[in-house]
């Protein structure tokens, strides 16, 4: 990747010498930051990559990494720093980084990282010139990372949009939370991992408060999930009782939606994460 602007924000001097040599070694460009930029800056140097060890940054890494990501959603960011927990690993990857490597890590790896991260980042730039996908009441338009309403923003954040794109691009096809995830997250999906669930759970709450006459993901359970927009049926007036077909099927999934029970299996919640040492 000879177009690759790499910025690499770490004080490990050793590290960043080695991983500075193999880039310059590749043709990148890169620039080598001891202390994060202000956005606009940040935004001038025009890199589609960011290497950065967070415990640099003490309290203000979490605002640092989600200013960043909202300020340049197509920017490639993957973390690498020392020792931390999942809770920490959750939050960062929930902001928008789309890649954590734990120290000690050797550079050619973090490099290849950066590459898949880069690559995943134009096949979805690639896909911005068809223009605005609609379905139902929902406009999803891949040049601003967003989806829309009519004029209402649905407010997703870069990786809500990302799943929600995959899935409508997918016209109807039900996809695997592996396939999701690998598409989206860009490596295998380890053991237990509910981060798909997740976020199409937030996805889904996100559209049905901007557009509640309409439902857009349905949930195939024990494999993944299908993006087939429906217009929700309107509710019988109170004192009335809908007659089912004869031989129909007891509305079991709508009764529970009714009663606020979630027909995605549990997840992960967003666990308050301690600030990575130094």
């Amino acid at each position: 990747m000879s177009d690759m602007r790499l910025a690499i924000l770490d004080s490990d001097s050793g590290f960043v010498r080695v991983l500075v040599k193999r880039a310059s070694d590749l043709g990148w460009q890169y620039r080598r930051l001891e202390a994060p930029p202000r956005t606009e800056d940040f935004v001038a140097m025009r890199v589609n990559a960011l290497v950065v060890d967070l415990s640099l940054l003490g309290p203000g890494a979490w605002e640092f990494l989600e200013r960043v990501t909202v300020a340049l959603p197509g920017l490639g960011v993957v973390i690498c720093t020392g020792r931390s927990s999942v809770a920490q690993r959750v939050r960062g990857l929930r902001l928008g980084a789309d890649d954590w490597v734990t120290k000690p890590c050797h550079p050619e790896e973090v490099l290849a990282r950066v590459e898949a991260v880069v690559r995943r980042r134009k096949r979805a730039s690639a896909r911005v010139d068809t223009g605005p996908l609609v379905a139902g009441e929902l406009e999803i338009r891949a040049d601003q990372f967003q989806a829309f309403v009519r004029t209402t923003s649905v407010d997703l954040t870069r990786r809500e949009f990302e799943v929600l794109q995959l899935l409508a691009q997918a016209k109807g096809k039900v996809l695997q939370r592996e396939e999701i995830y690998q598409a989206v997250w860009g490596y295998t999906m380890a053991h237990g991992d509910r981060s798909v669930d997740v976020f199409v759970r937030k996805v889904r709450q996100k559209l049905e408060k901007v557009s509640p006459d309409w439902n857009y993901i349905h949930t195939h359970f024990g494999v993944g999930y299908r993006f087939d927009p429906e217009q929700r049926e309107a509710e019988a007036p109170l004192g009335t009782v809908a007659q089912a077909p004869a031989g129909a099927a007891p509305a079991v999934d709508a009764g529970l939606r009714a009663a606020g029970v979630d027909d995605d299996p549990p997840s992960l919640g967003d666990e308050p994460a301690t600030l990575l040492a130094p």
